[in-house]
C-alpha cells in the first residue's frame, strides 16, 4: 500500500475530512486531496505531524515494513495452522493478528491470514465465534477499498454475507451493487438476498434463468466436443456426445425438437442419409407441438420471450439451411427429404 492509500485509509478510520486534515496541518484542502490521489506528496517536514494526526508512526506511514513475499505469507499461514492443530485456536488467532499489526499495510498478508482464520473456525469447530467474526469483519471493511480487484471483491462478498446474516438487507444490496468484477457473481448474490427477504418469485426468476442458461452452455459445449471428435475421426465419441446432448436436453425440458439437433448435425457430418432423415423427422414432428416454457416447473416464472425467441431463431436456421444451404444437398435426390421440406414450409 502506498502512502496516498495509507493517508486515505487512516483518515477514514478516524472519520476525519480532508478539510480537517488541512486545517490541522496548515495546508489547503486541495493539497490533501492531491496527497490521497497520489499526484503530489506531503512535504517531508509535515510527515511527523501527519503521522501523529493519523495516530500512526512514520514506519507505517512511509510503508518501510510494507511487504512480505507470497512465499513468506504462505509459510506464515502454515505456521498459524500448525498452532491451531497442535495448541489452540485462540493462540493462533493472536499470532495472526500480531503479524498483521507488524505489517499493517500488507494487504496480501491480511487477506491470507483473515480468510484462513475464518475458515478454521468452521474446520476446527471453534465455539463462541462472535468475537472473532467482529475482528474479521473489521478487516474486510479495510480490504473492501483495496486496489486489488480480487481482494476488494472477495472482501465485499464477505461483508454482504455478514449483512445478510444480521438481516441488514439494504446494506447488503448496496454492497452487491458495488461489485464490478465477474469473479463475484452479482446475480447469485441478489438471488440469495431475495430469498432472505422473502422475495421468492424474484429469486426463482434468477435461478430458473440460471438453469436455462446453463443448459444452453452445456449444449454448446457438447456440440463443440462432438465436432472435434468428428474432425479427429473419433466417431464413437461423437455419437456418445450426441446421445448425452439428447438426454440432457430432454431431462431439462427444453423445446421438444431441440434434443435431436446434435444427431442431425452428426448425421450431416457423416453423410448418413438414414440417420439424417430420422433426425429431421423427429425435429419436424416435435416442432408441431406447442411448447410453453412456463409449463415446466423449472422455468415457471420466466417470460416466454426469454426462451421462445431462441427456439424461433433455431428453427428458422434449420429451415433456411434446408432451403438454401449445402448441408443437406446429399439428401436432395431423396423423395422422403423433399416431402419433409414441404412439411417444414407449411407447418412451422
Amino acid at each position: 500500500m502506498k502512502i496516498n492509500q495509507i493517508i486515505r485509509q487512516k483518515r477514514k478510520e478516524l472519520s476525519l475530512t480532508q478539510e480537517q486534515i488541512a486545517e490541522y496541518l496548515g495546508v489547503s484542502a486541495p493539497a490533501v486531496n492531491k496527497w490521497e490521489k497520489g499526484s503530489t506528496y506531503p512535504d517531508i517536514t509535515l510527515l511527523p505531524a501527519l503521522a501523529r494526526l493519523l495516530r500512526t508512526d512514520l514506519n507505517t506511514l512511509m510503508s518501510f515494513e510494507e511487504d512480505l513475499s507470497d512465499a513468506e505469507i504462505a509459510s506464515f499461514v502454515n505456521e498459524v495452522d500448525k498452532i491451531v492443530r497442535e495448541k489452540n485456536y485462540e493462540e493462533a488467532f493472536q499470532m495472526g493478528i500480531d503479524k498483521i499489526h507488524k505489517y499493517p499495510t500488507c494487504e496480501s498478508l491480511i487477506f491470507s491470514v483473515i480468510t484462513y482464520l475464518q475458515g478454521a473456525l468452521l474446520i476446527y469447530g471453534v465455539p463462541e465465534t462472535e468475537q472473532y467474526e467482529e475482528t474479521f469483519e473489521a478487516f474486510y471493511e479495510r480490504l473492501s477499498v483495496s486496489e486489488s480487484v480480487a481482494i476488494k471483491e472477495t472482501a465485499i462478498s464477505m461483508l454482504i454475507a455478514y449483512n445478510r446474516k444480521r438481516k441488514d438487507f439494504s446494506k447488503a444490496e448496496e454492497l452487491i451493487n458495488t461489485l464490478q468484477s465477474s469473479s463475484i457473481d452479482k446475480e447469485e448474490q441478489h438471488a440469495i438476498l431475495y430469498t432472505k427477504q422473502g422475495q421468492y418469485i424474484d429469486a426463482l426468476k434468477i435461478w430458473e434463468r440460471r438453469v436455462l442458461n446453463n443448459v444452453f452452455s452445456i449444449q454448446t459445449a457438447l456440440m463443440n466436443m462432438m465436432e472435434i471428435a468428428v474432425k479427429e475421426k473419433h466417431i464413437e465419441d461423437a455419437g456418445f456426445y450426441a446421445d448425452i446432448y439428447e438426454q440432457a436436453s430432454k431431462l431439462f425440458r427444453v423445446a421438444q425438437w431441440v434434443p435431436y439437433t446434435a444427431k442431425l448435425q452428426l448425421s450431416v457430418a457423416r453423410q448418413d442419409k438414414t440417420e439424417c432423415l430420422s433426425a429431421l423427422k423427429s425435429i419436424l414432428a416435435a416442432m408441431r407441438e406447442t411448447w410453453r416454457v412456463q409449463d415446466c416447473p423449472l422455468y415457471r416464472h420466466l417470460n416466454g420471450s426469454e426462451t421462445n425467441t431462441i427456439a424461433e431463431r433455431l428453427s428458422a436456421m434449420i429451415q433456411d439451411e434446408m432451403e438454401n444451404g449445402k448441408d443437406f444437398l446429399f439428401l436432395s435426390d431423396t423423395p422422403e427429404y423433399q416431402q419433409l421440406l414441404r412439411e417444414l414450409k407449411t407447418k412451422i
